[in-house]
């Protein structure tokens, strides 16, 4: 049986932490960054941890199991 491929778009979007969980980058913080709010932009900004029911979806894509 081959290898299973690493989806490419996923492993430019997550990384995995020392604990085992997904990190991903934050939405709404690319454009139109003028109409929203000081407080709305600071809170999209930086990584996030990916939902616990999505996790097992995306490990797959990453090849890391589920």
């Amino acid at each position: 049986m081959p290898k299973m491929k690493t989806n490419s778009s996923a492993k430019k979007r997550f990384k995995l932490t020392g604990s085992g969980r997904l990190k991903r980058g934050g939405a709404n913080h690319t454009h139109r960054l003028r109409r929203k709010s000081r407080k709305a932009k600071l809170r999209n900004r930086g990584t996030k941890l990916v939902h616990k029911s999505e996790e097992n979806r995306i490990k797959l894509l990453l090849g890391i199991g589920g």
